[in-house]
């Protein structure tokens, strides 16, 4: 079984925080609800690379208005995405876990996320299961090195369970 990958949309796909925004062959202005986001146009490609090795799933406060936005932006699949019952909170990561726990228990997961605090990084260290936590600065937000890094980490996942199952 592949690991799950927890993506985050604000920070890690909609850019902010930033003192000069970033060029258009990285960036382009979109606007959602309402409100203009930043939204990297190398998060998709990046994205679509890490969907080889793991099971994305959308953990945002947009929630389902993740799949009604991104795919189209990025140019990827919808995802299965978690629902906050109104718990999202702007500056914080950590109302994310209950749904978390409960939608990857019993599976190795991974999370990216530009607010991650220290009850996430105890709840990871808490687990079972294997969990890695990968933060993102928001002004550049899904870069190579994470990508690769996650890449590294689901691949030798699936290898260590392909040993033990031959």
């Amino acid at each position: 079984m592949r690991p799950l990958l927890a993506v985050d949309v604000d920070g890690v796909i909609s850019l902010f925080g930033y003192d000069e925004a970033p060029p258009p062959s990285e960036a382009r202005l979109e606007l959602v609800d309402g409100s203009l986001h930043c939204i990297s146009l190398r998060a998709g490609e990046r994205l679509g690379r890490l969907a080889e090795h793991f099971d994305l799933i959308w953990a945002t406060g947009w929630e389902d208005k993740a799949n009604f936005y991104l795919p189209q932006m990025l140019g990827m699949a919808e995802l299965p995405h978690l629902t906050f019952d109104g718990a999202a909170r702007f500056g914080s990561a950590h109302w994310k876990l209950g749904p978390l726990d409960e939608y990857c228990r019993g599976r190795a997961m991974a999370w990216l996320d530009d607010n991650l605090d220290d009850s996430c990084y105890r709840w990871a260290r808490e687990r079972t299961e294997p969990t890695l936590l990968v933060p993102t600065d928001p002004a550049q937000g899904l870069q190579e090195a994470e990508t690769e890094a996650l890449i590294a980490w689901g691949s030798g996942l699936i290898a260590e369970a392909a040993e033990r199952d031959s």
